[in-house]
């Protein structure tokens, strides 16, 4: 991994009585390949104050200098709120993606909007967040792979 440094102290162990986090009929899901993150829960448990999670402005020019620019619904995007902060998360060791809020950086970067607040997790607290067992098992795996 260029430039950064990985702290391998930070291998999570396979908990083989996981229990996913309940999904319910409204709760948004992003789902990354086959990690199924449950977002609602996510930001529940950050505004209650649960979920303990570091804040961070983004500096939209330059996330999408370093990060492509994804698909986004055009219809969605006049209706998109830039005072939401957005969900970073840490899918692998050093390295941070956007689960929650692309529309709002697209929307941002089309205005000008030089920073976007968010959210930021780090991969061993995405843990609780898996919807079903496959998805956190391949998570661990992944995860530990990269440390080494």
């Amino acid at each position: 991994m260029k430039g950064v440094a990985v702290n391998m102290n930070r291998k999570l162990i396979l908990n083989e009585n996981y229990i996913p986090l309940p999904c319910h009929q409204d709760d948004e899901v992003f789902a990354n390949g086959i990690f199924n993150f449950n977002i609602s829960r996510m930001i529940e448990q950050i505004h209650s104050g649960t979920l303990s999670v570091k804040s961070e402005r983004i500096d939209v020019k330059d996330w999408f200098n370093a990060h492509p620019h994804p698909s986004i619904n055009e219809e969605h995007l006049p209706n998109v709120d830039l005072t939401n902060p957005v969900i970073q998360v840490e899918i692998r060791p050093g390295h941070y993606s956007i689960i929650d809020g692309n529309h709002r950086m697209e929307k941002a970067y089309r205005e000008g909007v030089q920073f976007v607040d968010s959210y930021k997790l780090n991969g061993e607290q995405l843990v609780p967040f898996f919807i079903d067992h496959m998805g956190y098992r391949a998570f661990v795996d992944y995860w530990n792979s990269k440390l080494v």
